[in-house]
C-alpha cells in the first residue's frame, strides 16, 4: 500500500507543462478563452467525449459534436450545457456513407468564415470480445482507424491554418503485435484474433497516423497546422463495455489507486487541442500522456510503419 501511495505521490507532480497525472480538463484549460475557435469532435455523447464538449464550451468554443447518431449528438450538446453554440451531426465511423456525410457537412457548415481550430477524434471501440468485421477489416481497426482516417482527410481543406488534429491513442498501442506492429496481411482478423492486441493495433495506427500526417502537414502549404496523438489515461467509462465484468472487477480492485475519473482522462486531449505551447512548433507530431510529452513503443515511432499504413489506408478507402 505504502508502494502505491509513493508510485500515485510521483505519478501526480506536474511536469514540464505544468500540469500532470491528476490534472482535470477543467485545469488544463482554466483562463483560456476559446470564443471564436470551432472544434470538431468525435464521440461527444459519453465518457471523455461528454466532457471535452463540456469544458471546451465552458471556455467559449464552439463544438460541432459528433456521435453515432443524430440523436446521441443533440443529447450530448443537451448534456454538455452546449446547446446555445453546439452543432450535432451524426457519423457513424464505421459507415463509410455515414462519414462521407458528415465530412459533406463539417465543410458545408464551416465554408470559408468558420475554419476549424481543432479536430479532436475521440470516438472508438475497445477489446470486442469475438472478431467482428466491417467491409471485410476488423471492426475495431475500421472503426478506430479507417473511420477517421476518412473524416479528418475529409475535412482538411476546412483546417484552419494554424489548426490541430488530436487523435486518441493509448498506452494499449504498446500491446499491438509484437513483430509487425500492424498486421497488414491480416487485417480481416482471419490469421487469429485477441481482442486486447487487435485493439492494440488500431491505437497504434491512431497513433502513427497521428505522426503520419504531422508530417505532411509539416510539408504543406500550410505548415503550421499540426497532428499529435494523446493517451488519456485508464478510466471506467463507457468504452470498456465490451470487456467482461470479471476483468473489470479485477482491474478495478488491484489498480483502482491509478485510475483516473474522467475530468482527469479528458484533460490530456483539451492541453494538446487547445495550448499554444503545442501547435505547430516543437512539440508538433509528438504523443502525449499526462499533459506532457511521452515515449512511444518502437512501432509508435517508425515513420516507414507510418507511411506504409497511410498508403494502406488510401486503398482501402479507395475500394470502399
Amino acid at each position: 500500500m505504502l508502494g502505491a501511495m509513493s508510485l500515485m505521490s510521483r505519478l501526480k507532480r506536474p511536469g514540464p507543462s505544468g500540469f500532470g497525472y491528476g490534472s482535470t480538463a477543467e485545469q488544463v484549460t482554466e483562463g483560456l478563452d476559446l470564443s471564436g475557435k470551432v472544434y470538431l469532435l468525435t464521440g461527444s455523447n459519453s465518457g471523455l467525449g461528454l466532457e471535452t464538449l463540456r469544458v471546451l464550451n465552458l471556455r467559449g468554443a464552439t463544438v460541432i459534436a459528433t456521435a453515432r447518431t443524430q440523436a446521441k449528438a443533440e443529447g450530448a450538446l443537451r448534456d454538455a450545457g452546449a446547446s446555445e453554440r453546439g452543432v450535432a451531426m451524426a457519423c457513424e465511423l464505421s459507415e463509410p456513407s455515414s462519414v462521407r456525410a458528415c465530412v459533406e457537412a463539417v465543410n458545408a457548415w464551416c465554408g470559408e468564415q468558420r475554419p476549424l481550430a481543432g479536430i479532436i477524434a475521440n470516438a472508438g471501440i475497445m477489446a470486442l470480445p469475438k472478431l467482428q468485421l466491417k467491409f471485410g477489416y476488423e471492426l475495431q481497426f475500421f472503426t478506430n482507424h479507417i473511420g477517421h482516417f476518412m473524416l479528418v482527410n475529409g475535412v482538411l481543406d476546412s483546417l484552419a491554418p494554424d489548426g490541430r488534429v488530436v487523435m486518441l491513442a493509448s498506452s494499449a498501442h504498446q500491446g499491438a503485435p509484437r513483430a509487425e506492429g500492424i498486421q497488414f496481411d491480416n487485417l480481416d482478423g482471419r490469421k487469429g484474433y485477441a481482442p486486447w492486441a487487435n485493439y492494440g493495433q488500431s491505437k497504434l495506427a491512431n497513433l502513427l497516423f497521428a505522426r503520419e500526417l504531422d508530417r505532411r502537414l509539416a510539408a504543406s502549404e500550410h505548415p503550421q497546422r499540426s497532428a499529435n496523438a494523446v493517451h488519456p489515461g485508464v478510466i471506467p467509462t463507457p468504452l470498456g463495455r465490451h470487456v467482461s465484468k470479471a476483468t473489470w472487477f479485477t482491474f478495478s480492485v488491484l489498480g483502482k489507486p491509478f485510475l483516473k475519473t474522467v475530468h482527469e482522462g479528458a484533460a490530456t486531449q483539451c492541453f494538446v487541442a487547445t495550448h499554444a505551447s503545442v501547435g505547430g512548433g516543437g512539440l508538433r507530431g509528438q504523443y502525449f500522456a499526462d499533459s506532457n510529452v511521452a515515449e512511444s513503443s518502437a512501432h509508435g515511432s517508425d515513420m516507414a510503419l507510418a507511411a506504409k499504413l497511410w498508403q494502406v489506408s488510401e486503398e482501402i478507402v479507395a475500394g470502399l
